[in-house]
């Protein structure tokens, strides 16, 4: 089938419950993996939720108790909620999948999205997503903080157990702007079952990145996450930024040049 459709599930008030969405996403997934219906994206925003992918440790966790809802993505703990724009694109592949291909492809989406808002948007290495870049540390200096946050001595340079969590605002994730570290903008989980993608991607519009705070997001102690309100600092809906989303994941995606993976033979000795 050729061609990509998208499908608004609900948004603001009419805000889709993380369950449904997923047996929703499995229902298309059948049906994709049927060639009943073409490659499908469907978009969404959740009322407030903790997913944890399946590398989700048991210390990155929420440490009052928050319930958390274990699925099938690849990835770690994330949060969904208000304001942030959620995309299930549900897309047959050739075999072997190239499942870092695709991820390439939706991040390369959502950078071209930042661009047309005013915003630089970046890769980082061995990491997914998509990045706002923070000044680099140099001979292991902390960077220079504004709004008040100052870590005169940081313990995540020296300390891969230091917890954020528990330890105030001045390591919070969701204050890595003011301390001009890296932070990430969207995050992308996926899982290929018989060839076809599920799960997919989050970009922070205009959220309460303070849920954040709770967890250790993707499992990454020294950056946090940026919104695009707080990059621009002004108000960005999810509405404005829904259509334009829409259109760089469908030239992307529609435009790609699927290929399979590519496996290497080892010569015979």
């Amino acid at each position: 089938m050729s061609g990509l459709r998208f499908v608004r599930m609900g948004f603001g008030a009419d805000a889709v419950e993380y369950q449904v969405a997923w047996d929703e996403q499995r229902r298309v997934h059948a049906a994709r993996f049927e060639d009943e219906v073409p490659d499908t994206v469907l978009l969404l925003e959740h009322p407030p939720v903790y997913t944890a992918g399946r590398r989700t440790a048991d210390n990155e966790r929420p440490l009052d108790g928050t319930p958390v809802i274990d699925v099938d993505r690849g990835g770690k703990i994330t949060w969904h909620g208000p304001g942030q724009l959620v995309g299930y694109p549900i897309q047959k592949l050739p075999r072997p999948v190239d499942v870092v291909a695709h991820v390439r492809r939706l991040e390369e989406a959502l950078i071209r999205t930042c661009a047309e808002f005013g915003l630089e948007t970046t890769r980082v290495e061995g990491r997914s997503g998509v990045w706002v870049l923070g000044e680099p540390r140099q001979g292991g200096a902390t960077r220079p903080a504004i709004g008040g946050l100052s870590l005169d001595f940081d313990p995540r340079l020296t300390d891969e157990e230091f917890d954020p969590r528990m330890n105030g605002p001045e390591y919070a994730p969701s204050n890595a702007g003011q301390r001009r570290e890296d932070r990430k903008i969207a995050a992308i989980g996926i899982r290929v079952a018989k060839g076809v993608t599920m799960h997919g991607f989050s970009l922070n519009v205009n959220p309460d990145n303070k849920w954040f705070d709770r967890i250790i997001p993707c499992g990454i102690r020294d950056a946090g996450v940026a919104s695009l309100a707080s990059e621009l600092g002004r108000d960005v809906t999810v509405d404005e930024v829904l259509p334009v989303v829409e259109r760089h994941l469908k030239d992307v995606l529609e435009n790609a040049d699927l290929k399979p993976r590519v496996i290497e033979k080892t010569p015979a000795a």
